[in-house]
């Protein structure tokens, strides 16, 4: 079943350590929390390529059984949330399924530490064959059919570390390409529950750390509007980082809160923090739910502001594109934290010269044009456990 507008987008995500035997453990059980390494946890070596630092971990993985998408899959994202202590990390993989049988082999997405004193978080390049390629975050199908994928999931725990990981969810949005326009035939122009509320999300400049001189971690605040963006939904639920997690941030800045953001979502491959899960994972280590999914039309993102949850947002226009916003990206996250009265989106949009510029309004059709074509309809969900998701379509994607 497509779904209203005839894009086809599906969202399956599992929970531990309730969903541990739909797949397969190895090395692993089911602790209260989560999944953790057992005792039969098997011993791998690794050398970090950013650092070249040698190590032997502890090591067990999920993986999960195959996932029927129920149409031909372009695209697959994952998104995770975990724990990870110093000395732990996590691999992410994926592979792709058609007519009972792998289609794919399997491909690396990430290696995820939550802080950077064991491996440098990264993705990983140079995978590409004559059926996939990996683009940072995100598996693009290119040669082969795929109606189905699985994930695996592999925990490691440096042999002296004194804690080790615990796997609370993974999940995996699967989608085909948006229409060439961007635009959804079935986003009819009608009043919605969303209409005329705006969150109250704080207002925070990514711009303004570049005006400080901070250039680590991508070259500063100039290309932070993805974790300036987590930051404030972060605070917004009041769920950022206590003072003493940020301590180190010296000089303090404007915004301590994302330069510590930025840190912790730094992909060392790429040489940004704008890895889409990587930034979900960052803000789910803060006690909050998080992932990555894919929405067909700003109607599917009135559900979530008419549930109080803002939504993050990816898009790529060129300057006078959205009225508005005059500035070209080739992709860009912003906040979007609520609607008008007549329907159009209000946005915390980082990318401004100050806090007190970052709130905008914007015309409807060419925002969601921008953000369909640009990203597929990326979406960032953060909520607490206690503010559940509006229910979901038919073909849930979330």
């Amino acid at each position: 079943m497509s779904g209203a507008s005839g894009r086809d987008i599906a969202y399956r995500r599992f929970h531990f350590p309730a969903d541990r035997d739909r797949g397969r453990a190895d090395g692993l059980r089911a602790g209260p929390d989560g999944l953790t390494l057992d005792g039969d946890a098997g011993r791998v070596t690794h050398t970090d390529p950013h650092s070249g630092t040698t190590a032997e971990y502890a090591a067990g993985a999920w993986t999960s059984p195959v996932t029927p998408a129920g149409f031909a899959v372009t695209e697959l994202v994952p998104s995770w949330t975990a724990d990870a202590p110093p000395g732990c990390w996590l691999r992410i993989e994926l592979r792709g399924w058609g007519d009972g049988t792998a289609t794919t082999g399997w491909y690396e997405l990430g290696h995820w530490a939550a802080d950077d004193s064991t491996v440098h978080r990264a993705s990983v390049p140079g995978q590409e064959d004559d059926r996939a390629r990996v683009a940072g975050d995100t598996l693009r199908v290119t040669g082969t059919t795929v109606t189905g994928w699985q994930v695996r999931v592999t925990l490691l725990r440096r042999l002296d570390a004194p804690a080790g990981p615990v796997l609370r969810t993974v999940g995996v949005v699967a989608s085909t390409d948006p229409p060439a326009t961007g635009a959804d035939a079935d986003d009819t122009l009608r009043p919605g529950a969303a209409w005329g509320r705006v969150l109250d999300v704080p207002r925070y400049a990514q711009r303004l750390h570049a005006a400080a001189g901070e250039t680590r971690w991508g070259g500063g605040g100039d290309s932070w509007c993805s974790p300036t963006c987590v930051a404030m939904v972060l605070d917004f639920w009041g769920a950022g980082p206590a003072p003493d997690r940020y301590a180190w941030v010296a000089p303090p800045g404007p915004r301590p809160q994302v330069v510590h953001a930025a840190r912790h979502c730094y992909d060392h491959a790429y040489g940004g923090p704008g890895n889409w899960p990587f930034n979900t994972a960052y803000a789910a280590t803060h006690g909050v739910d998080a992932l990555v999914t894919r929405l067909r039309s700003l109607a599917e993102a009135e559900r979530f502001v008419a549930a109080g949850i803002p939504l993050i947002v990816s898009a790529a226009f060129t300057a006078g594109q959205v009225p508005g916003l005059d500035y070209d990206t080739r992709g860009h996250l912003m906040v979007l934290a609520g609607f008008t009265a007549g329907g159009d989106p209000v946005l915390n949009d980082p990318y401004a010269p100050d806090d007190e510029r970052v709130r905008r309004t914007v015309p409807r059709a060419p925002f969601e044009n921008a953000w369909q074509a640009g990203s597929g309809g990326i979406a960032y969900v953060l909520r607490p456990e206690s503010t559940p998701l509006p229910p979901p379509p038919a073909q849930a994607n979330w």
